[in-house]
């Protein structure tokens, strides 16, 4: 042990060997208290200390056997300081191997309180064993993220191993992008982790069937899984999830080419399943499983279907005449060419609980689609529309007029078809709905006539967003909010460029007691006049974005000197180059209540100005 006795209050580490850690590190291994010797050590070491230190002449074998037999787990952390050799073998060590009393050793099931995560290039298989050692007398380790750098990374199976026999207790296991771990570390995980619950395998070239067959043979309280680009996993470790982890909730597959329809449909089909969650994303599955799905999916609750190319308009149809999914909630598509009008209109139908729906780049949907959705469900309280460029201006309303009384969300982007309807085109009869929140983003047909036209339905909003709307002016903002009788919360009007001072006016003279958020980044007509309204007018407002438009110093000292004591939270004002130095006080005086603020590219703020900034509000995390 003269290792040991040479280990001073001056030194960063403890010498004996090649040393794995410092106590700088902050990884979870247990560090004595230094000082500095009091006395100073007898002529007699210094010969002993030319000669190897007793300890280290034994084998591995009999260290391991002194190890497990210390008597605490933070004496065991101790040890592993000494050297890597020391926390190699203290890191494989299981549980049942070492030796103490039942009241030293809390039950496993009571353990797992702690949880780490380690990301980049630096994350090793000597972190992990640190790991391993340092929290089992912490509390036991519940939950671990490791995330790699592809083929660089230096963890491997030995790593995994470590954590393995060092935590029993953990629950929750994510591995991410780590080529360098295998079946063999899988299954010592399996072997060891018997109360795993979650595990998300993503781009995990070594991992194959073999080692999923081990987390389902060993891990009966398996309710999450989640397989992302995965080449090794195939149909067989599917099945073997169904077989036994029958407490499995969600599941989520992405992007693994050997998974398919034999799979799939298995897991779905399965007696007795109880999955709520079904994640299906970018697969090589035909319209057989969303037949299984559709027939068997008793307990889902959320569906996600992403770029399932190999699905056709009959895969939908069926899923939705299935029957089965009578509790689905939420069902979201993304890139399938088979979500069709007749689909859609399937799906309304036999989801009579669904409450939200996303459709995403769904080319071959249609107003007619939309219009057939909203008479069949009536649950609908969210609906959200990207990209999908055949709903028309028409079908839009259409949809509002007969989606009933719950829809209280409604999402557009990017949908190129709505465009305002010629002068002798028939409208739908208006009604109000309960709409609560309406936004419409990048749409370039929308323009003043189809928001008056909204406002004859939207007399309820609470959060409204427009957004990179170039058609749309003062007047048809105006129009859209005239009959709001609810109070607006938050507004969102970012890079509407022909918007001015005046529609901002009217926004916060109506709606300034309950005014929560306001978005004005890239409105180019902006001026000080806006926030002049702003401060007179609003007593709520906590986050204010005025961005890249043209206001001044005398607009931020008209928030500051505010009547109304204004409570800002987060205040943006990046781009705006028409502040400068001047402004420094009343952004001061605006700091007593700021968590957040943005002064980036405000090319006449100095950076003195900004040092001051930095100093007067420690509290304020600050973007220059």
């Amino acid at each position: 042990m003269s290792g040991l006795f040479r280990f001073s209050g001056d030194e960063g580490y403890f010498p004996g060997g090649s040393m794995c850690l410092s106590p700088g590190s902050n990884i979870g291994v247990y560090y004595p208290a230094r000082k500095r010797s009091r006395i100073s050590a007898p002529s007699l070491f210094s010969g002993f200390e030319r000669n190897q230190a007793s300890i280290e002449v034994l084998p591995d074998e009999c260290l391991f056997e002194i190890f497990r037999r210390l008597p605490s787990g933070q004496e065991r952390s101790v040890c592993a300081c000494v050297s890597k050799q020391w926390l190699g073998l203290l890191s494989n060590i299981r549980r049942e191997e070492a030796s103490g009393s039942k009241d030293e050793f809390q039950e496993v099931e009571d353990e797992g309180h702690l949880s780490r995560s380690l990301e980049g290039k630096k994350v090793t298989d000597l972190k992990l064993a640190a790991i391993s050692v340092g929290t089992a007398s912490r509390g036991g380790l519940g939950k671990l993220l490791i995330q790699g750098d592809g083929f660089t990374s230096k963890v491997t199976d030995v790593g995994l191993r470590a954590i393995a026999r060092g935590c029993p207790s953990l629950r929750v296991l994510s591995l991410l992008n780590l080529s360098s771990v295998g079946d063999v570390g899988l299954c010592e995980i399996a072997q060891s982790c018997l109360l795993l619950e979650k595990l998300e395998l993503s781009r995990c070239a070594g991992i194959t069937d073999k080692g999923l067959v081990a987390i389902a043979e060993n891990c009966p309280n398996l309710i999450d899984l989640t397989i992302d680009s995965c080449s090794g996993l195939g149909n067989e470790g599917l099945k073997a999830i169904a077989r036994h982890c029958t407490k499995l909730r969600s599941i989520s597959i992405r992007n693994c080419s050997r998974i398919g329809d034999q799979g799939v449909a298995f897991l779905l089909a399965q007696p007795g399943c109880s999955l709520s969650k079904v994640k299906l994303q970018m697969l090589n599955i035909t319209d057989l499983s969303l037949a299984v799905l559709g027939q068997y999916g008793a307990s889902v609750t959320d569906i996600v279907l992403n770029g399932l190319r190999g699905v056709s308009e009959k895969g939908f149809w069926v899923m939705g005449n299935g029957k089965g999914l009578k509790k689905l909630k939420s069902l979201s598509v993304t890139s399938c060419q088979g979500m069709t009008d007749g689909g859609l209109e399937a799906v309304g139908n036999g989801c009579p609980d669904l409450k939200q729906l996303c459709l995403s780049k769904c080319l071959l949907v249609s107003g007619n689609g939309l219009v057939s959705l909203a008479k069949s469900a009536m649950s609908l309280e969210s609906l959200k529309l990207e990209e999908c460029h055949r709903i028309n201006q028409y079908g839009f309303f259409s949809f509002l007029v007969n989606c009933g009384l719950k829809l209280k969300a409604l999402s557009v982007v990017k949908c190129l078809g709505i465009r305002d309807m010629n002068p002798g085109s028939p409208l739908p009869s208006t009604r109000s709905n309960s709409l609560r929140s309406l936004s419409i983003s990048h749409c370039p047909g929308i323009r003043d006539s189809s928001l008056a036209l909204l406002g004859k339905f939207c007399h309820q909003l609470q959060d409204l967003e427009l957004c990179g709307l170039n058609g749309v002016t003062d007047s048809g903002l105006l129009e859209l909010i005239q009959f709001n009788s609810a109070g607006l919360l938050k507004v969102n009007l970012s890079c509407c460029l022909n918007l001015t001072d005046s529609a901002v006016s009217a926004i916060v003279t109506r709606h300034g007691l309950t005014l929560e958020s306001l978005n004005l980044d890239g409105c180019r007509n902006i001026t000080d006049a806006s926030l002049v309204s702003v401060a007179k007018n609003c007593y709520s407002i906590n986050d204010l974005d005025v961005s890249n438009s043209r206001v001044s110093d005398l607009g931020i000292e008209a928030l500051a000197t505010s009547p109304n004591h204004l409570n800002l939270q987060i205040f943006s004002i990046g781009g705006c180059s028409a502040v400068t130095d001047e402004s420094q006080a009343s952004i001061q005086k605006l700091g007593r209540t700021l968590l957040g603020l943005n002064i980036q590219r405000c090319s006449k703020i100095s950076s003195s100005t900004i040092d001051a900034l930095l100093e007067q509000l420690w509290r304020c995390d600050i973007l220059y």
